[in-house]
Formats: C-alpha cells, sequence, structure tokens
C-alpha cells in the first residue's frame, strides 16, 4: 500500500481551513501523520502569511483517486482554480508525493518538484519522514534539507490555537 504526502497550504481564514482540511482528510484517508504548521511569507504575491504542513497517510486508493479527492476538498473549501497561480487561498491541497511513483507525462506530476525548491515543503515533510527518500535521485530529503539554503528563510514554526486544543 503507497504513502502519499500532501502539502496543506491557507492564507485565507487559516485557523479554520487548515483544521478543517485535516478533519476532512482523516476522514477520507484514515490515520495521518501530521507535521507542525509553519507560519510562511507569501511567496510570488504580496498577502497574508500562510499556513503550511504537510501530512502522510497510506492509501489503497490509485493516485488519480487520491488527487480528485483533495481537488474536491479544495472546492468544498472555496477554492477556485481559474484564479491566478500566485494569489490568496482558502486551501491549497498538493499532492506531492505518492509512494515511489515518478511521472512526468500527466498530472499530477510526480513527485512535486517544488519540494525541494520551497522551504515550505521540504522541512515539514523531512519532520515527518526524515529517512523518505527522492524518487528521482535516491537521496534522503533530511540530506536535501541539510544543504538547503536556508539564508532568507521566511517561515517559523508555529502553534496555532486550534492545534493546542486538539
Amino acid at each position: 500500500m503507497p504513502k502519499a504526502y500532501v502539502s496543506i497550504g491557507s492564507n485565507v481564514e487559516r485557523d479554520i481551513h487548515v483544521p478543517q482540511a485535516l478533519r476532512d482528510l482523516a476522514e477520507r484517508f484514515g490515520a495521518l501523520d501530521v507535521s507542525s504548521v509553519y507560519e510562511t511569507a507569501a511567496v510570488g504575491f504580496s498577502g497574508d502569511p500562510f499556513y503550511n504542513l504537510v501530512v502522510g497517510f497510506d492509501t489503497d486508493q490509485e493516485v488519480d483517486q487520491v488527487a480528485a479527492a483533495l481537488t474536491e476538498l479544495e472546492h468544498r473549501h472555496g477554492r477556485r482554480r481559474d484564479a491566478q497561480k500566485f494569489a490568496p487561498r482558502t486551501l491549497d491541497l498538493d499532492l506531492i508525493l505518492y509512494g515511489d511513483l515518478v511521472r512526468t507525462d500527466r498530472k499530477p506530476l510526480l513527485p512535486r518538484d517544488e519540494i525541494v525548491r520551497y522551504a515550505f515543503m521540504l522541512e515539514p515533510l523531512v519532520e515527518i519522514a526524515p529517512n523518505l527518500r527522492d524518487p528521482l535521485s535516491g537521496e534522503r530529503y533530511a540530506d536535501l534539507w541539510e544543504r538547503f539554503d536556508k539564508a532568507d528563510l521566511a517561515q517559523r514554526r508555529v502553534e496555532p490555537a486550534w492545534r493546542r486544543l486538539s
């Protein structure tokens, strides 16, 4: 059974959308491995900071079924796919890994190349799966994080009120 990893982000009513997304994902896929929450500056546009985190779960669903479920959850949370790429988000759910699947011919592209480009994906992924290896390079994500340029890192670990209550 493959393990799927999903990056979660929100900068619009993030204290509502992120905890609800976690409940929705657990209801749909079962037990979740959940990273800490990171507050991250908006990338590519001026906007409120994001909450970002990564979750992992085992699934017997096919990759396209998982991706469709994530898109449906985004829509339920008011996400519009016709909005511009770098813009505020109620909820952004990106399937970043699905087992060791490498898929370059159609969406979702896997593994997501943003994992190694953006700290808001790589750091929380390493937190919950430090020994996980990139299916393309074979390198451990923890080693990639260790070498990641953190000079201008615009994120910090936070403990939202809803996280303290759960």
